[in-house]
């Protein structure tokens, strides 16, 4: 039963994260984002809570099979996911509820930054774990893609 709960929490924490940071970005979504100018590549906003949905699953997924290794670097490991996460969240903040592109665009060169670290630092201890970070790295470089274009051209 620990082992399983080691996997569903962290999972539901992903979700969390990601419902909390949405109630951030809903006067936004309304109200400022459809006036921006945005690349011919910006998806319909539908995709965004399908793709978030997912890559929260394989989130959760990746640190709760590193907490069920007895490896003695899983403490660091969470530290290291945790810091990702808190920056996950805060790109909403910075973007969408202070409506500063400028902002977000450090913000999620930062998460970029330590998500990679952590898929490197975890690849030795579960593979698996780094390899489900891989869409959220790939989602995130996108990401920064678009809020890129919106900085220069807004």
């Amino acid at each position: 039963m620990k082992k399983k709960l080691q996997i569903i929490i962290p999972i539901l924490v992903c979700f969390l994260v990601g419902f909390l940071g949405s109630r951030f970005q809903e006067y936004a979504i309304a109200n400022w984002y459809p006036y921006l100018n945005k690349p011919d590549l910006t998806p319909p906003n539908i995709v965004f809570p399908i793709a978030w949905s997912i890559l929260y699953l394989c989130m959760g997924l990746s640190i709760g099979l590193v907490l069920n290794t007895n490896s003695r670097k899983k403490k660091y490991l969470l530290k290291i996911f945790l810091l990702q996460l808190f920056l996950n969240f805060t790109w909403s903040i910075s973007f969408f509820y202070f409506q500063s592109p400028l902002a977000g665009l450090v913000n999620i060169v930062l998460l970029e930054v330590v998500m990679i670290y952590y898929a490197l630092s975890v690849y030795p201890v579960r593979r698996i774990s780094s390899l489900l970070f891989v869409p959220y790295i790939l989602w995130v470089s996108f990401a920064s893609y678009l809020n890129f274009y919106i900085l220069l051209y807004n």
